[in-house]
């Protein structure tokens, strides 16, 4: 039996040699040809631009190629310098050539894994990794993404990194890749996607979204080539004004986004399932090009949150949205229930949930008038002034157009109150905001951290207070709008006994005080 060497004296001892757990890994191979894919479909245009306009220039050859050479070498250099590791206590991802990146999650961390995998990736059978760690959901600041492995390893680390188990050591190949089978447990299935439910894409405006977005990217290309579509049209609309152009323009407008909603749709939600995994973990998968699964620990949810834009509810329908630490509020990241009818939505929100009955169909406590005046006040002025501004200021022909918005404004006000409401049971506080997209929220009152109380100058004369529950899930804060204050007050000290009641003032002792006065 040897004996350890000895130490000089002054000097420290030597730390323990202790052998890494696990092995590094590189992104797989095929990423050199999965990569140019997809960067190569977003720089098609310019290229084309580049190619096709200026009579042949040879330096637009040129500068073709050598974009087309950038993006190859780019591709080579991140996977030649990306590395990543699993070991009992962390996911290390070591990456970049000229700043090196160093980005260590541990793992009891992680809140949620994202597997996306878009055509290119699709094609050569990869997927992108994207764990999340926490509420803010931007890549590269909270978690991190590994970009690209097999669909096999994908799969394989959702489910090791979602069990918090230990990193089993299993055989690889040459590109890092296990190659062991992964068993596929059996999963409850909670909600797929309904063919019925396509009625709800043209009520969703999505079409028009999908314009704009387009209108918006050809405009950038055509100024780039000296072109200002936009510029032009709008100074011969103000030359020329006609009622009868304008209304053309607007059908045109929604016959274009109704033909394009539902492809919309289907790209979205195509092979749309919602399960429950038997690792403790809610499930989304969907999309037809370009494929997503987000899981969610169970034990990290929150609440859900019940959005029904305005002509979505006119249809009666909505969508579901987790409230959840590692997922924001922002993208469809969230996304429990694509548009669909609103007993579906409140069904998916009770089987998530694990309830007898939906906390979001509680009967709301309505807010007071003074809540109405104010929604009306908000909504209504703002067209007032507008119209006030037009008239002075434009042609005659301007000032009646926000005229004629005003009783839309006003109806949208009226809504918007009606809208406004709160509830409370054992679990979960209920609250219910705006009109265009209504939010009904139920939050878990045990996520509920903290209070914001906001009084406005208007607020106070009329006796009101708008009160935000934070929580370390969704958008971080959910509000009850323009409640009465005492009401406010008793709803927030009842929802988290003794958070609040240390900065409450018990109005029959001063009563009491002003009487012995």
């Amino acid at each position: 039996m040897s004996t350890p060497a000895e130490v000089p004296a002054g000097l420290p001892a030597a730390p323990e040699f202790v052998e890494p757990l696990q092995e590094w890994h590189r992104l797989h191979v095929r990423m050199l040809v999965v990569r140019p894919l997809n960067e190569g479909i977003a720089m098609l245009v310019p290229i084309l631009v580049l190619l096709f306009t200026g009579n042949g220039e040879k330096w637009r050859l040129i500068a073709s190629g050598a974009t087309v050479a950038a993006i190859l070498v780019f591709s080579y250099l991140i996977w030649r310098t990306t590395r990543y590791r699993i070991t009992d206590d962390q996911v290390e991802l070591h990456t970049g050539l000229l700043t090196r990146k160093q980005i260590a999650v541990p793992r009891d961390r992680i809140r949620t894994v994202d597997l996306t995998s878009k055509p290119g990736h699709r094609i050569f059978g990869l997927s992108a990794v994207r764990i999340g760690t926490g509420q803010q959901d931007v890549p590269g600041t909270d978690g991190l993404t590994l970009d690209a492995v097999t669909q096999q390893e994908a799969e394989r680390l959702r489910l090791l990194l979602l069990q918090k188990g230990v990193a089993p050591r299993t055989a690889t190949t040459a590109e890092g890749e296990h190659a062991e089978p992964v068993p596929v447990p059996e999963s409850e299935v909670i909600s797929q996607l309904d063919l019925k439910w396509l009625k709800f894409a043209p009520l969703s405006l999505s079409g028009l979204v999908a314009i704009g977005a387009l209108f918006g990217v050809l405009s950038n290309y055509a100024d780039d080539l000296g072109l200002h579509p936009v510029q032009d049209l709008w100074e011969w609309l103000f030359e020329n004004p006609s009622l009868a152009l304008f209304a053309v323009f607007v059908v045109v407008l929604a016959v274009a986004g109704l033909v394009l909603s539902i492809p919309l749709y289907i790209l979205q939600f195509w092979n749309y399932r919602l399960t429950r995994e038997p690792d403790g973990t809610v499930r989304v998968q969907r999309g037809l090009l370009t494929t997503r699964s987000v899981s969610v620990e169970e034990q990290r949810l929150r609440g859900v949150d019940i959005q029904e834009p305005l002509l979505v509810r006119a249809g009666k329908g909505a969508k579901l949205a987790a409230v959840t630490t590692g997922l924001g509020s922002k993208g469809e990241s969230n996304l429990l229930l694509p548009p669909a009818p609103l007993s579906v939505a409140h069904q998916v929100s009770r089987d998530v949930l694990k309830v007898g009955n939906d906390p979001t169909t509680l009967r709301l406590h309505k807010h007071p008038f003074a809540a109405l005046r104010r929604s009306m006040f908000r909504h209504v002025l703002p067209w007032v002034v507008i119209a006030t501004g037009l008239a002075i200021w434009a042609p005659s022909w301007a000032w009646p157009i926000p005229v004629a918005i005003i009783p839309f404004a006003a109806l949208v006000g009226w809504d918007n109150y009606r809208s406004l409401g709160n509830a409370l049971d054992e679990r979960y506080l209920v609250t219910r905001n705006n009109s265009l997209v209504r939010s009904t929220v139920a939050l878990q009152r045990t996520g509920i951290i903290g209070w914001r109380i906001q009084r406005s100058f208007f607020q106070r004369r009329s006796g009101l207070m708008t009160i935000g529950a934070t929580t370390a899930a969704g958008a971080g804060i959910y509000h009850v709008t323009d409640v009465g204050e005492s009401h406010g007050l008793a709803l927030a000290d009842e929802a988290v006994p003794d958070l609040l009641r240390p900065f409450l003032v018990d109005s029959t002792v001063d009563d009491q005080a002003e009487r012995n006065v």
